[in-house]
C-alpha cells in the first residue's frame, strides 16, 4: 500500500484556497526540488513574456522535473511561488495560474514577491518539495 501525502485544512482559521499545512508519513522521500524557472527549450525565459505565460511555462517545467523523481504535482507536499514584482495584481495573476495547474491539490504554499529572480526577463520561478513512498521511486 503506497503512503500519500495529508494535506491539512483548518475549522479555526479563515477558509483559503489552500491547505495550511501538509503531513509526510514516515517512511517516504522527500525530493526537494530546484526552483522551477520559466525556461524555453533553448535554456532562455522567453521575451516579452508576461506573468500568467512565465507561471505556466514554470509549473510545465516543474511537471517535468518531477517525472523525472517518479513523481507528479499530487506529489508535492509544499511550494514556494517567487514573483518578481511589487503590484500586487500581479502576484495574484501568478497565483491563481498555479492554483489551477494544481487543480484540487491545494497544497501549502507561500507566495513571495521578490525584487529580481536569476535570469534576464524572469519574472516568475516555483520551488517545490516532493514525497514519495519508497516502492513508488524510480529505479
Amino acid at each position: 500500500m503506497s503512503k500519500k501525502i495529508t494535506l491539512i485544512h483548518s475549522n479555526n482559521l479563515p477558509s483559503v484556497d489552500y491547505a495550511y499545512a501538509s503531513h509526510v508519513p514516515s517512511g517516504m522521500d522527500l525530493y526537494f526540488m530546484a526552483g522551477a524557472c520559466p525556461l524555453d527549450d533553448e535554456g532562455s525565459v522567453p521575451e516579452a513574456s508576461g506573468y500568467e505565460e512565465q507561471a505556466k511555462l514554470c509549473v510545465e517545467n516543474l511537471r517535468a522535473a518531477l517525472k523525472e523523481c517518479g513523481a507528479d504535482l499530487r506529489d508535492v507536499a509544499y511550494t514556494r511561488v517567487l514573483v518578481a514584482s511589487t503590484e500586487q495584481p500581479d502576484l495574484v495573476t501568478v497565483w491563481n495560474t498555479v492554483r489551477e495547474a494544481f487543480g484540487s491539490h491545494d497544497v501549502p504554499s507561500t507566495l513571495s514577491g521578490v525584487t529580481v529572480l536569476g535570469y534576464e526577463n524572469q519574472l516568475v520561478e516555483i520551488e517545490a518539495v516532493a514525497a514519495l513512498s519508497k516502492q513508488e521511486m524510480p529505479k
